[in-house]
């Protein structure tokens, strides 16, 4: 893979946080504090650590499945799976100016632990230029599909490279702006909008999750 840390590093330590407020319609009695929770209704709360952990090494081996055939995670032993998912946790939760750099420290441990082995997930032959197909599925906002997701190579049989614009125009052409149209939808990887020019296979290198997918979403253009 290209040796881009920056990219890497900057995906890694990116954090969203949120905080659930009511609506002010709603308050009838005393002003609510704000709660930070999980969203039982609207997504799956997994029972365990262990039911997360078997749910991100499926998907790992789903993305290696499709990008080489199984080989590497299959070579893997078992200590390198744990350390995939060991690099995953976070074992800092408080906030005190020292213990911020703590977190820091902790952060970039963990990035280091997990790189050492996903960097193996993230390697080619040269000679053919990028993965057999690239792990993504795509979701949309304003379907009750849950996400799309088929096979695509990464480059074209005339060896030019597919970029994130060719991925949408086979797969998911509702996304794209028509030529003399206004643009309707933001194409978005981990809260930014990455350029439709962008070589695919680069994005998978550099924007994929953890669990080696991308994941691309397609949301209504803002009207503000």
């Amino acid at each position: 893979m290209t040796d881009d840390k920056d990219v890497l590093r900057d995906v890694w330590f990116g954090r969203i946080p949120t905080c659930f407020t009511l609506y002010q319609d709603e308050i009838t009695e005393r002003e609510a504090e704000p709660y930070y929770s999980f969203p039982e209704k609207d997504l799956l709360h997994c029972p365990s650590k262990d039911a997360i952990e078997a749910h991100f090494m499926s998907c790992v081996k789903e993305a290696d499945a499709l990008k080489h055939k199984s080989q590497v995670i299959n070579e893997m032993q078992k200590k390198d799976h744990k350390q995939l998912w060991m690099g995953l946790q976070n074992v800092v939760s408080t906030w005190s100016s020292q213990e911020i750099e703590t977190t820091q420290r902790v952060k970039q441990d963990r990035f280091d632990q997990f790189w050492a082995i996903n960097r193996k997930l993230m390697e080619y032959p040269a000679e053919e230029n990028g993965f057999r197909y690239i792990p993504f599925r795509i979701y949309q906002t304003t379907t009750e599909r849950p996400f799309i997701q088929k096979l695509f190579r990464p480059v074209a049989a005339d060896g030019q490279l597919h970029t994130l614009g060719d991925l949408l125009k086979e797969v998911c052409p509702s996304a794209l702006a028509p030529e003399d149209g206004e643009k309707k939808n933001q194409v978005m990887i981990h809260g930014i909008e990455p350029m439709l020019e962008t070589p695919l296979q680069w994005l998978s290198e550099h924007l994929s999750y953890p669990d080696n997918f991308l994941h691309i979403s397609i949301i209504p253009q803002p009207t503000d």
